[in-house]
C-alpha cells in the first residue's frame, strides 16, 4: 500500500478523540491528567466522558466518525469503555491505568512519573492488542497533495 504524503497542515494525522474516565480514585484521577497532556503533545482531543454517556448527539457522531478512539479506564471496572460500547463508539485503543502497575488509591495518591507512564503507554500504541486498525484517511489532493487543497505547497 502506498502511503500517504505528509503534510505539514496536520490533514494527514488521524482524528484521535481521548475519552478519560475521570474517576474518582487517583487512577480515575491520572486518566484526565494523562489526557490531558496527550491533547497538549498532540496525540488527540480530550473529550468529555460524562457527555458521552449522556448521549450529546453531536459528541456521539464525532466519536463514531473519529479516525481512532482511545478509551483510558482507571480500573477493571471498565466505566469508560462501557460507556463508549453502550453509544456505539468504538475504541481503537484501550487502556486500564491499574494494568499498567499502578495502584489504585485515595485521589490525590499519584506521582508525575505515573501521568508519564500512562502518556508513553499510548505513543507506544499500547492497549491496540486485538482491536481492529483505525480507518485510513485518503489522499484526495491533485499532484500529490495531502488531501486539504494545498496541491502540496503546506508541506
Amino acid at each position: 500500500m502506498a502511503e500517504i504524503p505528509t503534510c505539514s497542515c496536520g490533514q494527514n494525522e488521524p482524528k484521535r478523540i481521548i475519552f478519560p474516565c475521570a474517576g474518582q480514585a487517583n487512577v480515575g484521577q491520572l486518566t484526565n491528567l494523562a489526557a490531558v497532556q496527550l491533547t497538549e503533545e498532540g496525540y488527540g482531543s480530550i473529550a468529555c466522558i460524562a457527555l458521552l454517556a449522556i448521549g450529546s448527539a453531536s459528541l456521539v457522531e464525532n466519536a463514531r466518525n473519529a479516525d481512532e478512539v482511545v478509551i483510558l479506564d482507571g480500573c477493571p471496572m471498565l466505566c469508560g469503555k462501557k460507556i463508549a460500547e453502550e453509544k456505539g463508539v468504538h475504541e481503537t485503543q484501550h487502556l486500564v491505568v491499574t494494568e499498567l502497575g499502578i495502584a489504585k488509591g485515595p485521589s490525590r495518591s499519584y506521582t508525575a512519573d505515573d501521568i508519564e507512564t500512562i502518556v508513553s503507554a499510548c505513543w507506544k500504541g499500547e492497549g491496540k492488542e486485538g482491536i481492529p486498525e483505525p480507518k485510513e484517511k485518503k489522499s484526495g489532493g491533485k499532484d500529490g497533495g495531502c488531501g486539504c487543497g494545498c496541491s502540496g505547497t503546506c508541506r
